[in-house]
Formats: structure tokens, sequence, C-alpha cells
């Protein structure tokens, strides 16, 4: 395989040209490389400098990323973002950016992991962005406590950044965006529903919350933006033999 082949292959089920006119990342091909076999790629949440420089060590070609480098408009290379593009050149290794196709796929994205951690059934899209659905929403059966919840969508034990525990002690439905989505909380609570799960908190829903008799839980961006990236890292090491490794590096927020 090589960079326009693993291009051809990403793009054969995560729906980039649907989202060009939606998503300010540039999605794809974000920085190229020379010709030649791609046998190793990185995968990560960011493309930081850490994440870029581990790539490196780890003698990967590629790097796959959900967070990009170029978002909406043009922008100059120099300071920090010149130093990272610095690097991918000095180490030939191309840049390959998956932002909301990756968000919103209904399998390998990263609101279909969460919705299968969580225990959904009867899935339906939810969460709309300018026309087209990023997250789902289901039922619970049995409905877990709120603790239990949260459990599931956090498996390695750490703290969500906010939880506001307004609804009922029994979880039987909720609905899941990844990352920053804390607003759609309303559509939430005009649905119904039990528990709202995303990355980020915001002030602003507090109230709205309380008053509405819903669950909200803030897991965090990074926490919640993990899960897609490394199910399209177990897909293409199992349908193409291209060996993958993941880069870690939490935040935190």
């Amino acid at each position: 395989m090589n960079l326009p082949e693993l291009d051809a292959w990403c793009r054969s089920f995560l729906e980039i040209e649907a989202f060009k006119k939606v998503d300010d990342s540039l999605n794809g091909i974000q920085v190229g490389r020379s010709e030649g076999p791609v046998t190793r790629v990185a995968f990560a949440v960011d493309a930081c400098a850490e994440t870029i420089r581990r790539a490196a060590e780890e003698k990967a070609q590629v790097l796959f990323v959900h967070h990009g480098l170029f978002w909406g408009s043009p922008a100059r290379i120099q300071g920090a973002l010149m130093e990272r593009v610095r690097t991918l050149l000095d180490r030939d290794m191309a840049l390959y950016a998956c932002h909301l196709p990756l968000d919103a796929h209904p399998e390998y994205g990263n609101n279909a992991v969460l919705a299968r951690m969580l225990g959904l059934s009867g899935v339906k899209p939810f969460g709309f962005y300018k026309g087209i659905s990023l997250g789902f929403r289901g039922v619970l059966d049995p409905a877990p406590t709120l603790e239990e919840a949260i459990r599931r969508i956090l498996p390695d034990g750490s703290k969500p950044r906010a939880v506001l525990p307004f609804g009922p002690d029994r979880i039987s439905s909720a609905a899941v965006v990844s990352g920053g989505a804390p607003h759609e909380l309303f559509e939430a609570v005009e649905e119904g529903l039990d528990l709202y799960v995303t990355g980020e908190p915001s002030h602003s829903v507090y109230h709205a919350a309380q008053e509405s008799g819903i669950n909200f839980v803030a897991a965090g961006h990074y926490a919640t933006e993990v899960w897609g990236v490394r199910a399209v890292a177990e897909k293409l090491a199992r349908e193409t033999g291209t060996e993958t490794v993941f880069v870690e590096v939490p935040t935190g927020l």
C-alpha cells in the first residue's frame, strides 16, 4: 500500500466528500510524502508536536489523526505550525486527518463506538450539525445507574470533566455526541432522554439540565474522541495487514 492507496481505502468507508462543505477540517491528506510503500501507520487524536515526534520515532510513514493542522482558512506556516510541518517533512511522514466523518461514521466513528460502550440499543441519529447527524441516541435495557454508565464510557477509571446528576437514578435512554458539543443537551431535553454524554461542559447548560431533570456527563474531549481513531487503526491492520501503532497523548480535557 502507498499513500494514494491508503487515501482511497479511507475514502471507501469514511464519507469525506459528504462533509466537505460543512467541516472546517481539511479532511484527507494534509501533508504528503515521497513515493514508496506505507507499511506502518501511527494513529493519534491530535496532530501536535509530541504525537508527530513519537510517530516518527515509531518509524511510521503516515500519521492518521482526528484533529489535523489545517482548519477552514489558509494558515501561515510559521511558529509552532512550521515546526510540526518541518518534522513531518524531515521524516518524510504524511499527515492524514479525518474530523467530522470520523465522528459520524455509524460503525467506526467516535459516537458509534461510544454508543456500543454505553450499551445503547434501538440506535437512531442524534445531534445534527448543518443538517448532518453526528451522534446517536437509544435505549438502555436493563437501565444502569449513572455511575455504571460513566464507568462504561470511561473504562480506564478516569474521572469525567463534569457530571450534572439531575435526571433519574436509572438511565433508560441516552444520547452521545463526542467532543465539544454541550449544547446538544437541549436536543436531548426535547427528546425526553435521561442522559446526555459529550466531551466538554458549558456553564450555559447547567440550569437547563437541572430544570429539565436530565443527567449530563462531560467525559472529556480527548476521552470521547479516542475511540474512532482506535477503531480505524484496528480495521486497517485487519483488512490490509499494515502495521499500526496508537500514540496516546491525553490532555485530560
